[in-house]
């Protein structure tokens, strides 16, 4: 297949660019910007098969006015420049999976794909808002799968790139209580869970990239101290996060207990179910 990735600099989009060559698929790098016509874009889609959309600012970081607009700029306007340009190809991609993220779920309740127990901060807003704009292309005949991301831990970058040196040195330890569920998924899982929703064609809308086993922060920094062979006795109080990073300490502090229901029903069988099965693997690649 010939597939555009949208996104492909950052950590998932280089597995996922590594990944789907390994599989002998054509891969192709698209950027959007502000200024990108739609004539630019349509002459990267037309007569492609799929399109990955990945783009978007980090997620983690502090929130301040200017990067919450460009939060939402980054995936707001690139989605809506792709679904634009989508009416505009002779010969359109048949899909367009787009990234999402567990973020649009409350911290109240566990959920599968059928919840409907939403949050009502700022990022659960900007991820419902971000799916609306994506599934408009289904309306153009494009089938469209929604893919929310729990944490990705893998070799190379992402949180676990944050969270390992710190571990390492004998620093680590919980955030806040340690009692906040973290949803969660090793990247190589992601990438094969992608492929999936690609090659199974009767497949289409929401599906929670994440582990049938969600942990909590306590567990996992345990876990981790376990694997690494290092104390765990440090912590990080919720004032000191919340003091840190602000309104964008939710990302580190709200619980989400979210299972991939769909993913399961439709057969797809993760290789890292559990976060000892995880660890083992990463820590293993890295010898």
């Amino acid at each position: 297949m010939k597939i555009i990735v949208c996104g492909m600099s950052g950590f998932v989009g280089n597995a996922l660019h590594d990944f789907l060559s390994a599989q002998h698929h054509e891969v192709i790098s698209l950027s959007i910007r502000s200024n990108s016509s739609v004539e630019s874009i349509v002459a990267v889609l037309d007569g492609c098969d799929v399109i990955i959309n990945l783009a978007g600012a980090n997620i983690l970081g502090r929130w301040s006015t200017t990067y919450k607009k460009l939060l939402r700029s980054s995936r707001l306007e690139t989605t809506a420049s792709l679904t634009h340009a989508l009416t505009h190809c002779v010969n359109p991609p048949h899909t367009l999976v787009n990234a999402s993220a567990v973020g649009v779920y409350d911290s109240y309740h566990q959920h599968d794909e059928y919840s409907r127990h939403f949050g009502d901060d700022f990022l659960s807003t900007l991820v419902q808002d971000w799916e609306v704009a994506a599934l408009k292309a289904s309306a153009l005949g494009t089938r469209v799968c929604i893919m929310r991301f729990g944490v990705v831990y893998g070799n190379g970058g992402g949180a676990m790139a944050k969270m390992l040196p710190a571990f390492k040195l004998g620093f680590g330890g919980r955030m806040g209580d340690g009692f906040q569920m973290i949803s969660w998924i090793h990247l190589e899982d992601l990438v094969r869970a992608c492929l999936f929703l690609i090659e199974n064609k009767e497949l289409e809308g929401i599906f929670n990239l994440t582990t049938p086993e969600p942990i909590c922060n306590l567990e996992q920094t345990k876990k981790m101290g376990k694997y690494l062979h290092r104390p765990t006795f440090m912590s990080m109080p919720s004032w000191v996060v919340k003091f840190l990073f602000g309104e964008g300490s939710c990302v580190m502090l709200d619980s989400k207990e979210v299972y991939p229901k769909r993913l399961q029903e439709a057969g797809f069988a993760f290789r890292y179910p559990t976060f000892d099965s995880a660890m083992e693997q990463i820590v293993h690649d890295q010898g």
